[in-house]
C-alpha cells in the first residue's frame, strides 16, 4: 500500500510542501513518526502522517481519496487522534480562497482552534523559503510555552537530516 499512499500524498500536496522520497522513507525509522493508512474494509480512504511526543501530536501531512471524501473519514480519523488526549497540533495554508476557507472550516468544525502566532514553516527542499502557514490546535489554542515547544520540535526532530546529502 506503500506506493498507494505516496501517490495519494503526491496529489495532495504541491511539491513545496512534500518531503523528497529518501527522506520519507528515512523518517519511517523514527520511533515517533507515524505513517498511518486509513481504510474502510478493503477500500484505501486516506493516510495520516503525524509525530507524536509526550505532550503533543503534530499532523505533518493528512490527505483523504478525493474519491471517498464527504464520507467522514477525516473527522473520524481526528477522533480517533483525539481519543490520546493529547494536544493535536496542525497547519494550513491562510485561508484565501475556497479550497483553503474550507479546510479551515472542517477542522474547526472538527474542534480545532486558529492560533495567532506568526508562523513559518522550514522549507522541505534546499534552496526554497519557508512558507507561511496557520497554526490550528485542538482541544484549544496553544500557549506561547506550548508553541515554542512545538516550533522547537519541528526544526530539530521533524525537519533534522531533511535533506539527503545531510542523512547518515
Amino acid at each position: 500500500m506503500y506506493p498507494a499512499a505516496m501517490a495519494l500524498y503526491a496529489m495532495s500536496f504541491p511539491a513545496h510542501e512534500q518531503r523528497e522520497e529518501a527522506s520519507q522513507k528515512k523518517i519511517l525509522e523514527c520511533s515517533q513518526y507515524h505513517f498511518d493508512l486509513i481504510y474502510d474494509g478493503n477500500d484505501f480512504a486516506g493516510v495520516i502522517l503525524y509525530w507524536e511526543t509526550e505532550n503533543f501530536i503534530y499532523v505533518e501531512h493528512f490527505c483523504i481519496n478525493p474519491k471517498m471524501r464527504n464520507r467522514r473519514y477525516g473527522q473520524r480519523a481526528l477522533e480517533w487522534l483525539g481519543k490520546k488526549e493529547k494536544t493535536i497540533i496542525l497547519e494550513i495554508d491562510p485561508p484565501s480562497d475556497d479550497i483553503s476557507i474550507h479546510r479551515k472550516s472542517f477542522y474547526e468544525r472538527c474542534g480545532f482552534k486558529e492560533n495567532a502566532f506568526s508562523h513559518v514553516h522550514p522549507p522541505y527542499h534546499k534552496g526554497n523559503t519557508g512558507h507561511e502557514l496557520v497554526i490550528m490546535s485542538s482541544p484549544g489554542t496553544l500557549s506561547p510555552e506550548d508553541y515554542e515547544s512545538f516550533h522547537s520540535y519541528l526544526n530539530h526532530t521533524v525537519m533534522n537530516g531533511l535533506f539527503p546529502a545531510d542523512m547518515p
